[in-house]
């Protein structure tokens, strides 16, 4: 007996492999372009992100319910929300990447970073608030949640002042090429 769109769930079940084919053949195209709709466009991580839906799909088949949701809308569902996260984890893993490499130049280890006194001058880039807690958090090492008890205010707003540097300071030290 061949697998078709009323026993996919049947076969899925009973751990037959070839049931993922089977979703990958018909219901393919639907999972690309909710994917691609949330992913940054790169061929790999369209393929992993499809890979990780795909093991959900497996691994979360008796959370599926016909009563609810049609196998397409379910799948879809998946597709959608593990899109998201994965992108959140991309997103996450390069802004990870780019602090890093700030980090790097203000404390000296990166190969091209300049004299002490060029990151000062890279810091009146910033405003007063954020500069500070540059300085405190990055070149003293105070905690941010010591520092928004010195401060007065919340540790998110730490948190806040310190992206926005990074962004500003990732614009002055790596220009983006057009």
């Amino acid at each position: 007996m061949g697998i078709t769109e009323d026993n996919v769930v049947k076969h899925i079940k009973k751990r037959n492999e070839r049931a993922l084919a089977f979703i990958v053949k018909t219901y393919g195209g639907l999972l690309a372009a909710i994917i691609k709709r949330h992913v940054q466009f790169n061929e790999q991580e369209y393929e992993e992100c499809l890979d990780d839906v795909l093991l959900a799909i497996w691994h979360h088949i008796d959370a599926f319910d016909e009563e609810r949701n049609t196998f397409k809308q379910w799948i879809a569902a998946i597709a959608k929300h593990r899109a998201i996260d994965y992108q959140r984890k991309m997103s996450r893993r390069r802004q990870h990447v780019v602090t890093a490499d700030i980090t790097d130049v203000l404390y000296h280890k990166h190969p091209e970073a300049t004299p002490s006194h060029d990151v000062e001058d890279v810091l009146e880039q910033l405003s007063d608030t954020e500069r500070v807690v540059f300085q405190k958090y990055y070149l003293e090492g105070v905690p941010s949640h010591e520092m928004a008890q010195q401060l007065n205010v919340k540790e998110s707003w730490i948190h806040n002042k310190l992206s926005r540097g990074r962004s500003k300071l990732r614009d002055i030290l790596i220009p983006r090429k057009v």
